[in-house]
């Protein structure tokens, strides 16, 4: 996988350059967030590595994160998506989204799957809907497994 920059938008740019990231940025953010709340630094940079990583960034600034978990072949899990709060409202979450679904090394996957508690409007523009049958899905979730560590 080479790394690339996705989309320039005026000033904000997305990218798939793994050298970019700011990994303090991204594990503040993060630890903080209802779904990784606690998350130590070494799973978020042992999450990356393992993951195709999308930065968004306002200059070197990074403002903006998503993970892709993928066998690149028939499945995409898309993760920890964030817009850091004073650039939220400016169209970069779409574009994100937007350069997601473009990558070239992401095309013809049969299935996408995500989770969210609040940006049901945001996946439906890109074709996600809920479950059609949830009863087929199984999941094993361990929540506290951050304040055990």
């Amino acid at each position: 996988m080479t790394a690339m920059v996705v989309m320039e938008m005026g000033r904000f740019l997305i990218s798939t350059d793994r050298a970019k990231l700011d990994l303090d940025v991204i594990h503040k953010f993060l630890a903080r967030s209802y779904w990784a709340a606690g998350v130590p630094r070494a799973t978020v940079v042992r999450s990356i590595e393992n993951s195709l990583c999308f930065g968004v960034y306002d200059g070197a600034e990074q403002v903006g994160f998503a993970r892709i978990i993928s066998d690149f072949a028939t499945f995409a899990y898309i993760a920890d998506v964030f817009i850091l709060e004073p650039y939220r409202e400016r169209g970069l979450g779409k574009e994100l989204m937007a350069s997601i679904m473009a990558h070239p090394d992401l095309q013809g996957l049969r299935r996408w799957s995500l989770a969210t508690r609040d940006a049901h409007g945001l996946y439906a523009q890109y074709g996600f809907t809920a479950l059609e049958n949830p009863s087929r899905m199984m999941e094993i979730a361990n929540p506290e497994v951050y304040s055990r560590s």
